[in-house]
């Protein structure tokens, strides 16, 4: 059995560090057995990864591809607030997603770019990653983001509670 830190690790993947917040929140908050966080934009390195409002075959427009690589480093960077709040290893399970994309006029493409996030989360969590979910679409995104996640998990209330890979 191996722990969800472990299991990053098998899977080559790590975690960057909490994305510093760019008015007046904390990444994450506890209460009881939830953790939620903040929403989290695709900052790579203290630096917003890319820019733009996501659409299919325009120029200058972030792709659906690219939108959904930017989602995955979202829920990175909403992981990485989880576990600098209460430890990867006490995580349950992921509950629920929320995902925003900056969109130009006429994409719907919304749920396929979150799946970014919500792959990544089955990837590392197996059955345990497997969450509700919202793909909305808006007209902006903080600091020009074409992607934002937000989180929530349930965690262990017990210390000695960590969750284990089967």
């Amino acid at each position: 059995m191996a722990t969800w830190t472990e299991r990053l690790g098998e899977l080559g993947i790590a975690l960057p560090g909490v994305v510093a917040p760019v008015a007046s929140y904390v990444p994450a908050v506890r209460t009881g057995n939830l953790v939620y966080t903040a929403g989290q934009v695709p900052v790579i390195d203290g630096r917003l990864d890319v820019r733009g409002k996501v659409s299919e075959g325009a120029e200058g427009v972030v792709t659906p591809e690219a939108a959904t690589a930017a989602a995955r480093q979202c829920a990175l960077n909403a992981l990485a607030a989880v576990d600098a709040l209460v430890g990867l290893d006490s995580i349950v399970r992921i509950v629920k997603v929320v995902g925003f994309v900056a969109s130009a006029p006429g994409f719907t493409g919304q749920p396929q770019v979150i799946n970014g996030a919500s792959d990544l989360l089955g990837e590392i969590f197996g059955e345990a990653g497997a969450h509700a979910r919202s793909a909305v679409g808006v007209s902006e995104l903080p600091l020009g983001a074409p992607v934002e996640v937000e989180l929530i998990v349930e965690v262990s209330t017990t210390e000695a509670g960590a969750a284990e890979v089967s």
